[in-house]
């Protein structure tokens, strides 16, 4: 436990704090239950020290990050979403959703994964007290209940956001324009800079078991295109860009230097670990619409 006290809130941000799956078993329903998962996180053990290695928080980031937001602000994650973007901004968002928009929940298709698969799935199946095995299975059961009302009310920062393509492109669209939109300042060039800068890169991912890069709260463009068939997916933005890719091959993003946000959403979700090339398609058409051309190295530059 002493460790956990050389935690940084960068830490949290670029996944390196050492907690991206639980070890110990959850209890049943642990993800609904906000001040029971914090407890958990507190108590977990770390899989490595803090800030010594990279690994992709999958569902763990959004809690730890949730909850740093909830002591500082008082307000729930998604009590701040509503406050400080969905009302400005008029989106379609939500982390939580209210009784009255659950008939607009789309109902989401799990995927059937790509063959060969990708390390990360083997690893689920091959090594069930690893990470990949952790953040599938020991979830309190959340990975098969996460369509029902108790799930889709709960606010799970990490896997519980729900929104329209334009409200998901939306939410990043201050990003895309220096950081403010219709008169109303989100951060500064400072801040701006942060987000769309690399804070942590490695060559295989511990969790995702992928090359991965990651800015201070963001995935930046990563062409994994070369690796071995399974371990393809790939994020291929430009440099300016930061953004995350979900599940099942959604993503949303900013880049900062095309002037331009994207949200991709589906719910017959596609294969994969990243995004996927269906997903990919249509980031690559709309970099092309706006006359950017992609290098050979899997970044996308101003022609």
């Amino acid at each position: 436990m002493e460790d956990k006290a050389s935690t940084t809130v960068k830490m949290f941000l670029d996944h390196t704090a050492g907690l991206p799956a639980i070890k110990e078993p959850v209890p049943a329903n642990a993800f609904y239950e906000w001040p029971l998962i914090i407890q958990i996180l507190e108590d977990a053990e770390l899989w490595w020290a803090p800030g010594t290695e990279q690994g992709y928080h999958a569902l763990t980031k959004g809690f730890l990050c949730g909850e740093i937001l909830r002591r500082v602000t008082g307000q729930t994650i998604g009590e701040f979403l509503q406050k400080e973007f969905s009302v400005p901004l008029g989106l379609d968002f939500f982390m939580g959703l209210p009784d009255d928009r659950m008939k607009d929940a789309a109902t989401m298709i799990f995927p059937e994964q790509a063959d060969p698969p990708a390390d990360f799935f083997l690893s689920v199946e091959a090594n069930p007290d690893g990470i990949q095995s952790k953040v599938f299975t020991n979830d309190g059961g959340h990975m098969e209940e996460f369509q029902t009302t108790a799930a889709l009310k709960a606010e799970i920062p990490a896997a519980g956001g729900l929104a329209t393509a334009k409200g998901l492109a939306s939410i990043y669209a201050p990003f895309a324009c220096g950081g403010e939109l219709n008169g109303i300042r989100f951060v500064d060039e400072d801040h701006l800079h942060r987000m769309s800068s690399v804070s942590t890169a490695c060559g295989l991912d511990k969790s995702l078991l992928v090359p991965m890069r990651f800015s201070e709260g963001f995935t930046k463009t990563m062409d994994n295109r070369r690796g071995k068939p399974g371990n393809q997916d790939s994020i291929l933005m430009s440099e300016d860009a930061f953004g995350c890719p979900g599940f099942g091959g959604s993503i949303g993003l900013a880049d900062p230097g095309a002037h331009m946000s994207f949200g991709y959403c589906m719910n017959n979700m596609g294969p994969g670990t990243a995004l996927n090339p269906r997903g990919q398609s249509l980031l690559n058409g709309t970099y092309q619409s706006v006359g950017y051309r992609l290098g050979k190295f899997g970044r996308w530059y101003k022609s």
